[in-house]
């Protein structure tokens, strides 16, 4: 990497393998490339070297055609096997430039990475949640501002979206717990849950450590203790918390059935959204 090459965060070792991604994702795509953007803790300056990832969106011109997936798949192959420290922590996907300026449930498949594996999938509403923060908060490695290429996110979008990933993820695990036996898993799941109170409170998004914060002073001293040590995880000693935890998130279940949006506001939302197309 040459010296005046552009440092899009502040570590040495992340920008090694970002410029690795541009250069093969460039010569993958050709001209179907449009930029490289960070969002997650890189974007929002809550990074940290023991638990986060690197969240990455490559923006093509349209979909990709189906011939060049393979020398896709190949490049994230050899990034993992580099031995570059964070090659296997890159998470991410490639997405159309139309699909990126509003989210549709029904949009065709995209090629995604998590940690070494690649595969095609369909965003889920989650996706609205991280427009958002691409758009306000996106790190450009590569290309065009992310404003330009994504609608403005109204702030029930962004609650309705925390509320199905509560239904469809989370809520099931009350019933089945087997993922939050692991404490890192507990730990994740805490901090997910004081992002998702935060967001249908306010109607915006922060990071981790920053919904931590707030929701420590907002909920008070019953949950203080399950959201310090998520929070200091893994740096200080972890006793198992599942009960806790998952006490945690049948509190913020509860609490999402407050947020619900009636069938007119989302009426309302939907107009608008089609009154700027």
């Amino acid at each position: 990497m040459s010296a005046d090459a552009p440092q899009p965060t502040p570590h040495p070792e992340v920008n090694a393998v970002l410029h690795r991604l541009l250069a093969g994702a460039q010569t993958v795509l050709g001209g179907h490339f449009t930029g490289l953007y960070l969002y997650g803790s890189l974007a929002s300056g809550d990074f940290d070297p023991h638990r986060s990832d690197i969240d990455f969106v490559v923006v093509t011109a349209a979909e990709i055609p189906a011939e060049r997936l393979p020398a896709l798949e190949a490049l994230h192959t050899r990034l993992t096997a580099s031995g570059l420290k964070w090659a296997a922590k890159l998470e991410g996907t490639y997405i159309p430039q139309p699909a990126l300026r509003r989210y549709t449930p029904d949009a065709a498949p995209c090629p995604c990475v998590n940690e070494g594996a690649f595969y095609l999938a369909r965003h889920a509403s989650d996706w609205i949640i991280q427009r958002h923060i691409l758009r306000a908060h996106g790190v450009v490695v590569a290309g065009p501002a992310p404003q330009t290429m994504i609608d403005p996110v109204h702030p029930n979008d962004l609650r309705r979206a925390v509320l199905g990933i509560l239904r469809e993820w989370w809520s099931p695990m009350l019933r089945d717990p087997a993922r939050l036996r692991s404490r890192e898993y507990q730990a994740y799941a805490v901090l997910t849950m004081c992002r998702a109170l935060y967001t249908l409170q306010h109607g915006g998004v922060v990071s981790k450590p920053t919904a931590a914060r707030w929701a420590r002073a907002a909920l008070g001293e019953q949950w203080a203790l399950v959201i310090e040590r998520a929070f200091a995880w893994p740096h200080d000693p972890q006793p198992d918390m599942l009960n806790e935890t998952l006490d945690f998130i049948r509190r913020t279940l509860e609490r999402g059935q407050h947020f619900e949006i009636p069938a007119a506001g989302r009426a309302r939302t939907a107009n608008s959204i089609r009154n700027r197309s």
